[in-house]
């Protein structure tokens, strides 16, 4: 594989990252508006917000076969461009059914969508033999910024959902379907150092991927996502509910959770290299439980607001990190690796958003911040399953730079 086509592989991969910032935080941001719109109720919404996660999960799962027979790229190209449209769909109906079904093909496309980016940051890492998987993750913060910057825009002008989401889907549609020519499906794993779960001999069937050694990540991945689904479903609504701040103001939580998200994921690949994966994802950890202390006992908007900043750089190490080390325990299997841990994505989704809802209501929103805060701290624990203390990127996995291909 040739050092252009990896360098144009990189980008078009970091773009399609982007997109998909632009796209969450577009929906993410927008939730009491689209509750607004649709007249859902506080009890029904928690619904609604597990549909997604539920259908993107079953998503997942199917991506895994489908990508064996037309590749990653060919499996983002189009789930992409259908996120895309879903979106727009959301804020074109009137009738609750009309959300409904919107919200379901978002669900269902963005399974498939995040597995198949995933697999081919991994793909890519190890072809570059150094840590690049934050500086993808960097570019979806990015997007996540973008994208609740425009939330800002449409609240503050008072713009329909439709039309704060018709330029954004009529640029980023071609944008990204264009770029997605470049995309570079992984190779088979060369010969070389065998995974942790080839030394171990948890082989995993056919598909070489034993859940035994994946279970640890898919742990960590699921309580970085119950924090991760807490800030993006809830900031907003704790903001202006709890806090009592506008509904202008609700919409600065998760562009400044994402900013930070974004410091985090650009210097994090330097992190890695330099300490090691275990430290940084411990590190992040404690950060992300200190965010969420802050949120739980703040005495008003802006004092909330500097706790979900902290998350962000907190949580932004750690689900990058837990991709990439599935990568390196299966190289000969990451696609399918990926596919599996991605589940837990969704399960995180599933499990925070309806617990701190249903927290809230039977409690306190307050009390219901805790809940992530000490799920979060479990990841100090699980963090030995990224590799050595001293591991850079996967136990000598990590070539010399001798030539940068980007």
């Amino acid at each position: 594989m040739t050092d252009a086509r990896l360098r144009r592989g990189r980008g078009s991969l970091a773009v399609g990252f982007f997109v998909q910032g632009v796209t969450f935080a577009l929906l993410v941001t927008r939730i009491p508006a689209i509750q607004d719109r649709y007249g859902i109720s506080d009890g029904l919404l928690p619904v609604f917000l597990a549909a997604v996660p539920v259908l993107a999960g079953v998503s997942s799962v199917g991506t895994e076969r489908l990508v064996a027979r037309v590749g990653p790229s060919v499996v983002l190209r189009w789930a992409q461009s259908v996120v895309l449209l879903a979106l727009l769909a959301v804020g074109a109906g009137s009738e609750l059914w009309t959300a409904a079904v919107a919200l379901g093909v978002f669900g269902l496309a963005v399974g498939a969508l995040d597995a198949s980016m995933n697999m081919l940051g991994v793909s890519l890492q190890r072809a570059y033999g150094r840590s690049i998987m934050l500086g993808f993750h960097a570019a979806y913060s990015l997007g996540g910024i973008a994208g609740a910057s425009l939330a800002w825009v449409g609240a503050h002008w008072h713009l329909s959902l439709f039309a704060s989401y018709l330029p954004v889907v009529a640029v980023l549609l071609p944008a990204a379907f264009v770029g997605s020519r470049w995309y570079v499906d992984g190779e088979a794993a060369e010969p070389g150092p065998v995974g942790v779960a080839e030394k171990e001999g948890d082989k995993g069937g056919a598909s070489g991927v034993g859940f035994r050694v994946l279970l640890p990540l898919c742990m960590v991945m699921t309580f970085a996502y119950i924090g991760d689904s807490t800030v993006s479903n809830w900031s907003a609504k704790y903001l202006q509910d709890v806090l009592h701040g506008s509904e202008e103001l609700a919409t600065v939580p998760y562009n400044a959770y994402m900013v930070t998200t974004l410091l985090g994921r650009a210097v994090g690949d330097f992190g890695v290299r330099r300490f090691g994966a275990v430290l940084v994802v411990r590190a992040g950890a404690v950060l992300s439980a200190f965010g969420f202390a802050v949120v739980a006992v703040a005495p008003g908007a802006w004092v909330g607001m500097a706790g979900f900043t902290v998350l962000g750089l907190g949580l932004s190490v750690i689900v990058p990190q837990t991709f990439a080390a599935a990568g390196r325990l299966f190289p000969g299997a990451s696609d399918a690796a990926v596919a599996r841990l991605n589940v837990f994505n969704y399960v995180g989704f599933l499990v925070g958003s309806p617990l701190v809802g249903a927290l809230g209501d039977a409690w306190s929103y307050r009390g219901a911040m805790l809940v992530p805060m000490v799920l979060v701290l479990v990841t100090v624990v699980y963090a030995t399953s990224f590799g050595a203390p001293k591991a850079r990127y996967g136990g000598g996995h990590e070539r010399p730079r001798t030539v940068d291909v980007g």
